[in-house]
């Protein structure tokens, strides 16, 4: 039977546009956007401020138009993009954004920096295991940052914490009128609430592409001191009053790591 006029390879007219399409989400000033969220979800987030919006992370190439749709919807410009790490599917967008919304400030860890640049090489006191999951190859991100972020700044209403692990040099950033933890990929909610570096068998994505477990480990026991109210990570759904979930998964972590150094086991 021919396809239908304007399908290609079975997809009907108009389904590419739906898969093109993002959920929003909202909670206090923070608008999760999720892309593929039955399938594979990737989350960017908008923060909403006075003067405009914040984007944490830049999910994949294709999602542009929807951030920048989604943008419209509030109402207010894009005026930051913030990274919490430069893995292809939180920079995927960036290029293209930045390109429309060149007045845009982005921002990004001074270490993985590097990696956004596709400098995938090691610090001398850094533990000797190669950076894993989708770093661009030299020249790949056109866009170079603004602001190199050591944790501690403020970005808009946001704080930028040091959270190495899951890359040398990830980033969390909590709302601070809110305390809501955009936590990148320290933790992910798919599947179960987990440490990054911890193997869910079910969404195994982020522990495949963490750099250092033990590294990751002890950043989300300092997460976890912050007290979050809701944790929004970069792979499943928002989770408010997190504090119970996320001892469980540093406790299923900690027993894990702890079972694979005693096999013999690398970071």
């Amino acid at each position: 039977m021919p396809q239908e006029a304007g399908s290609k390879a079975g997809i009907r007219p108009g389904m590419r546009e739906r898969m093109k399409e993002m959920r929003a989400t909202r909670e206090e000033h923070v608008i999760q956007l999720t892309y593929l969220p039955v399938l594979f979800p990737v989350n960017c987030y908008l923060v909403e401020e006075e003067d405009g919006l914040t984007l944490v992370d830049a999910a994949l190439p294709v999602n542009a138009e929807a951030i920048m749709q989604a943008a419209v919807r509030i109402g207010k410009p894009i005026t930051r993009i913030a990274l919490t790490h430069a893995h292809s599917d939180h920079i995927g967008a960036l290029d293209r954004l930045k390109h429309a919304l060149p007045d845009a400030r982005v921002y990004i860890s001074e270490r993985d920096a590097r990696l956004l640049a596709g400098d995938v090489s090691l610090d001398d006191d850094e533990p000797a295991t190669p950076i894993r999951g989708g770093v661009p190859k030299p020249g790949k991100i056109a866009t170079t940052p603004d602001e190199l972020l050591q944790g501690g700044e403020r970005i808009g209403s946001l704080l930028a914490i040091s959270v190495p692990g899951h890359t040398p040099g990830s980033m969390a950033f909590m709302d601070t009128r809110s305390r809501i933890l955009l936590a990148g990929d320290a933790f992910q909610t798919r599947s179960r609430t987990a440490v990054s570096g911890h193997l869910q068998p079910l969404f195994p994505f982020p522990a495949l592409a963490t750099w250092d477990k033990n590294a990751s480990l002890r950043s989300a026991k300092a997460l976890l001191k912050l007290e979050p109210a809701l944790l929004a990570a970069g792979h499943g759904n928002m989770l408010r009053q997190p504090a119970a979930a996320m001892e469980r998964a540093i406790a299923a972590a900690e027993l894990a790591f702890a079972g694979q150094t005693s096999k013999g086991g690398g970071s």
